[in-house]
């Protein structure tokens, strides 16, 4: 892997490490591009951003599966604003201009083949993505994303969950280049009443016998006592829902992001 190719991996794996040389796990924000507005995005972005190890965008998406209401809701207005994958783009290369934190874009498959594969990680990279999530794209069933993002400078991350077998957990973690995402409950994303974590330790205990990257965990994680007890457990915290829900209701998301931030120290 020359240097070039490396960018987006190295960016990422400095992030986390200099995260654990501070007694904390990453704290990782996620936010819908577009969100609730492509006007209001960027002042949006900049509060997270500014708390952040790494930053978490979505591209708008009509069929978002993993998704639960809350994000669905945020990619529908999104959408409805004019937000395209390309766009979501522009708005990336906005926020690089203002900021060095690693950025990685959570999209699902279609948006990439509606561009084209080889055509929408060049404009990525020269966006400024560091790397991309994945959730719908099994690690052994479409190389040519996986290859395309290498040739490009970016890293790849895959999902697992509690229902993984142990060989799908061993497929995923070696797949992964930027870090292994770890879904904390069997369903869709979302902030949940007493989040149970229960599954996770041995989820990781699993992922970390095969993994030679970081290992997040996300979907559910909605306050800073959340955030506390997955990062005892992992090297970085997802969390997303509950920042929507908060733009949407016009609380404080810089105050709730640096909350988080705080409880994510171990």
């Amino acid at each position: 892997m020359t240097a070039t190719i490396a960018r987006g991996v190295e960016r990422l794996h400095r992030a986390f490490a200099r995260a654990d040389a501070e007694g904390r796990a990453a704290f990782i924000p996620f936010m819908t591009a577009g969100y609730p507005s492509a006007e209001a995005f960027p002042a949006l972005a900049d509060q997270l951003i500014e708390q952040a190890d790494i930053m978490e965008i979505g591209i708008p998406y009509s069929d978002p599966l993993g998704d639960g209401p809350t994000i669905q809701r945020a990619s529908e207005k999104a959408l409805a604003g004019g937000t395209s994958t390309r766009g979501t783009l522009e708005l990336i290369r906005e926020l690089r201009r203002r900021h060095d934190t690693p950025i990685v874009v959570m999209t699902y498959v279609n948006p990439i083949y509606a561009v084209g594969p080889e055509k929408f990680m060049a404009l990525a990279a020269e966006a400024g993505v560091d790397g991309l999530i994945l959730p719908d794209l099994p690690p052994d069933q479409d190389l040519e994303i996986a290859d395309l993002a290498a040739k490009f400078g970016l890293a790849v991350t895959f999902l697992i969950a509690p229902t993984s077998t142990p060989a799908r957990v061993e497929l995923v973690a070696q797949a992964c280049t930027g870090f292994l995402y770890a879904v904390s409950v069997t369903g869709v994303t979302g902030t949940r009443e007493g989040t149970a974590l229960g599954e996770v330790p041995a989820m990781l205990d699993l992922a970390r016998k095969h993994a030679t990257v970081p290992i997040v965990v996300g979907f559910g994680v909605k306050d800073a006592a959340t955030a506390h007890q997955v990062a005892q457990m992992a090297d970085g915290v997802v969390v997303g829902s509950a920042f929507i829900n908060a733009a949407r209701d016009g609380a404080d998301v810089s105050a709730l992001a640096r909350e988080i931030a705080a409880g994510c120290q171990r």
